[in-house]
């Protein structure tokens, strides 16, 4: 008795949420250049991102890869933390736009005040070991940079967004469906569990045009997976630590039944 309902005890525990987030954290299968590892990644809730990133907490540094696909084969993807709201105001912003030909994308760097971007301009973090590649699967461009954030900060507000075209070396406006105005975060650096969360709880701004960082909510089940990605086999994410105690006990039933 206590052996046939193991298998749907089983069955149960690994349909439950801890484990689905487990199953899905796909950033963990990124395959980056030699050289370039993170210690964290996440499956961004929208527009199909993903955020890798290690922190350095006593250089107060962050190095990141953004993973984004373009919304249209000439276009441009974009990541940047926004220390003062939640959405694209105040965004310090790394913009990679696609290369013509063979030609690796472009990075350029956004201070946002407002809604029409035009030259290139420093951030408010000082951001340095910039590049980009086109390598990532299904027509991806996956974005690198390294940023000087201040000391102390343990959290801050997140945004991405993808366009689909550009004109004389700037982003022209991406479009505003329901994915681009609710690709925001909060991205919290240090503490218990380093991960990406919920985002900011004040209310945002009403949407504007322009820009490669529109403001709108957030979905906070994103999935997060605190395996180092980039290089490293997929296999390494499936260690038991960091597993949930679902996890855990789906793992020991599955060892269980082996026997029975």
């Amino acid at each position: 008795m206590v052996a046939s309902a193991m298998p749907l005890l089983l069955v149960l525990l690994l349909a439950s949420p801890s484990a689905t987030r487990l199953a899905s954290a796909a950033c963990a299968s990124e395959k980056f250049p030699a050289g370039r590892a993170y210690a964290t990644c996440e499956d961004l809730p929208k527009l199909g991102a993903s955020l890798h990133w290690t922190y350095d907490a006593s250089k107060s540094s962050l190095s990141v890869a953004f993973v984004a696909a373009p919304a249209a084969p000439g276009g441009w993807v974009a990541w940047g933390l926004n220390p003062t709201g939640e959405g694209m105001a105040g965004a310090q912003a790394l913009v990679a736009l696609r290369g013509s030909g063979s030609a690796a994308p472009a990075v350029k760097t956004y201070n946002i005040s407002g809604y029409a971007l035009g030259a290139s301009s420093p951030l408010e973090f000082p951001a340095t070991e910039l590049a980009a590649d086109a390598a990532g699967s299904g027509g991806k461009i996956r974005v690198y940079g390294k940023l000087q954030l201040p000391k102390g900060m343990k959290a801050v507000n997140q945004v991405w967004q993808v366009g689909a075209s550009a004109t004389g070396g700037a982003p022209d406006k991406h479009a505003f469906g329901a994915d681009n105005l609710s690709a925001k975060g909060k991205l919290v650096l240090a503490g218990s569990k380093a991960a990406a969360g919920a985002p900011a709880a004040s209310p945002s701004a009403a949407p504007e045009a322009g820009g490669p960082a529109a403001s709108g909510g957030s979905d906070s089940g994103a999935a997060s997976s605190m395996a180092p990605s980039g290089g490293k086999s997929p296999n390494a994410a499936a260690s038991t630590a960091g597993l949930s105690a679902p996890a855990l006990l789906a793992l020991a039933l599955v060892g269980l039944l082996a026997t029975v």
